[in-house]
């Protein structure tokens, strides 16, 4: 599918893209969203959440009454489960949430993400541009041109370029990424793609 090229005016440019078929126009297969977003998710969780079990709590290990005949549920000592202050009985400890996805898995998982976008037309492309110097009034123009300035924004160019992306880093709807670094989390998260010219090539061959 072609798609027409903006410059950061907004203004129609007149040149078109190719947007691959087998990258953009795949049918979205919504499990393995799922999946790879589910592992991006993992994978990001610290597992250091622990509680102290009956052997770990600080208190004596007398035994508080009979074992029968008190007309209550048996308890040892003060660190029971039981009661108040005591132990916790199979609570969380330190683990790795992180599981492996194949990576023909997760290349099918970033077409999807990339189709259902192009579906919702939610991309656009944009002439390469770069500034002088970082500046976040300057980006809000450009967002504003092409009518994307209320939207949350994800812009994917094809190698990092510092003054985009610290004229971005204030703005709590715009984020910037490189071609390499995106992933389904970061393409689902965002409403709206903002792609530089030279980035569908790369873009393509995902």
């Amino acid at each position: 599918m072609e798609i027409s090229v903006y410059n950061i005016k907004g203004e129609d440019t007149g040149k078109k893209v190719t947007l691959e078929d087998k990258v953009f126009g795949i049918e979205p297969n919504d499990h393995i969203i799922y999946m790879d977003v589910k592992q991006h998710m993992a994978n990001r969780r610290q597992g250091t959440a622990k509680t102290k079990e009956r052997s770990e709590v600080s208190g004596s290990t007398r035994k508080l009454g009979r074992q029968k005949g008190g007309g209550g549920a048996r308890r040892g000592d003060i660190n029971s489960p039981v009661l108040v202050g005591g132990g916790r009985v199979f609570g969380p400890k330190p683990r790795d949430y992180s599981f492996k996805l194949n990576k023909k898995e997760k290349a099918l998982a970033r077409r999807s993400a990339l189709s259902y976008k192009l579906r919702d037309e939610a991309i656009t492309v944009v002439e390469d541009f770069t500034f002088e110097a970082p500046k976040t009034k300057a980006f809000l123009e450009i967002a504003k041109n092409l009518n994307v300035e209320n939207k949350k924004l994800l812009v994917v160019l094809p190698q990092n370029i510092d003054s985009i992306y610290l004229s971005a880093r204030n703005l709590q709807k715009a984020k910037v990424t490189t071609v390499s670094e995106l992933n389904t989390y970061k393409l689902l998260d965002a409403a709206h793609l903002v792609l530089l010219e030279s980035s569908v090539d790369a873009l393509n061959n995902f």
